[in-house]
């Protein structure tokens, strides 16, 4: 098969990086360009600094066949030189570019910029493909060639997947959460200042549990003629910042309006994986790691399982005072909450036959 090529926009930020390594000897994508603030030669010197550092942050090692990928600013940057883009770049930024990339290619992008329009939906593969369908529209209202399809707020990631099952099986009608949300996820400007970080927990992230109730009712809501009817759930939540680099924690209180054991819980997580068998690159082999360890998941030992895809359940008890389970989730907020996630959602559209 031909590969598609790819550009990604905002290559040299956090988000960006997770795109480098999510493409990386991809069999559906190649990248072929690079788009940060400033041409460069090629993305190995677009990450250097002038003091002869690199911007590159991530613990693996920049791939191989991303080094010479050649760099060129977002001002001379032609979407209709590539198949398919993705953007890393902060909202207000994604504002401005994203319509002229959208307008003549398909675009998958980590920003909110788009997570709120009527025709636009938000999808997690695996938790409500069935959305994509919703691109025609946005299609034929914009007169666009191409589209926008975001990703959801990280922290709304591990939640959607955890609650999708139950949803789908039981009555969920009511949900509670507490995150202990990663530093990462507030990126390097101007995200939290580490003396604030370290030895604390912040017990606030502005517009973050906004955001969580908007988009978990979203993507479990029905597809319909006007768009996308919001699930008939009440959700409600606390986002607090925690001294953890990369993962979120979550705590949820979900409530039934039927009688539910938790063994029929822990049965219906561990029986789900609705990737299993697709083509789909990025997905990992189990969908919901089911723990029976009272101390799991941790995580600082479960982020990575999948490589970042899985999300990991533990602490499966019943929940009396909402009638229903608690469980505490881990999710990699710059994996499957951020590039590589985006990067499954582009091969989600093309199975799909959207690109």
């Amino acid at each position: 098969m031909t590969r598609l090529k790819a550009a990604i926009v905002g290559a040299t930020g956090m988000a960006g990086q997770q795109f480098v390594l999510a493409l990386s000897n991809h069999p559906q994508f190649e990248v072929v360009q690079m788009v940060t603030s400033r041409d460069k030669r090629t993305y190995k010197e677009a990450l250097q600094e002038t003091d002869g550092s690199s911007r590159w942050s991530l613990g693996a090692d920049l791939p191989d066949d991303m080094k010479d990928v050649p760099v060129v600013s977002s001002e001379r940057f032609e979407p209709g030189s590539v198949d398919v883009i993705f953007t890393a770049v902060e909202s207000d930024l994604a504002l401005e570019l994203e319509p002229k990339y959208g307008a003549v290619r398909p675009t998958f992008s980590t920003a909110s910029a788009f997570r709120y329009e009527s025709d636009t939906p938000l999808i997690v593969p695996g938790v409500n493909d069935h959305h994509a369908a919703l691109v025609k529209r946005q299609q034929a209202a914009r007169n666009w060639k191409g589209f926008v399809l975001p990703i959801p707020n990280c922290t709304t990631t591990g939640l959607a997947i955890t609650l999708q099952p139950l949803y789908q099986h039981f009555q969920v009608n009511r949900v509670l959460m507490v995150s202990m949300q990663a530093v990462s996820g507030a990126g390097r400007s101007p995200g939290v200042r580490t003396l604030d970080s370290l030895d604390n927990i912040i017990p606030f992230i502005p517009k973050e549990e906004e955001k969580v109730r908007r988009e978990v009712m979203k993507i479990l809501g029905t597809q319909t003629d006007d768009g996308i009817e919001p699930a008939s759930i009440d959700i409600n939540c606390i986002c607090t910042r925690a001294a953890v680099l990369d993962g979120h924690t979550e705590a949820v209180f979900a409530g039934f309006s039927e009688s539910v054991s938790v063994a029929e819980v822990k049965r219906v997580f561990r029986e789900h994986n609705p990737v299993r068998g697709r083509n789909l690159h990025s997905a990992p082999d189990e969908w919901i790691h089911v723990f029976d360890d009272p101390f799991r998941p941790q995580v600082r030992l479960d982020r990575d399982r999948g490589d970042g895809m899985t999300t990991s359940v533990g602490r499966i008890e019943e929940e009396p005072i909402l009638g229903g389970v608690k469980y505490v989730l881990v999710s990699h907020n710059t994996k499957m909450g951020a590039g590589k996630g985006a990067v499954l959602l582009a091969e989600c559209a093309l199975e799909q036959g959207l690109i």
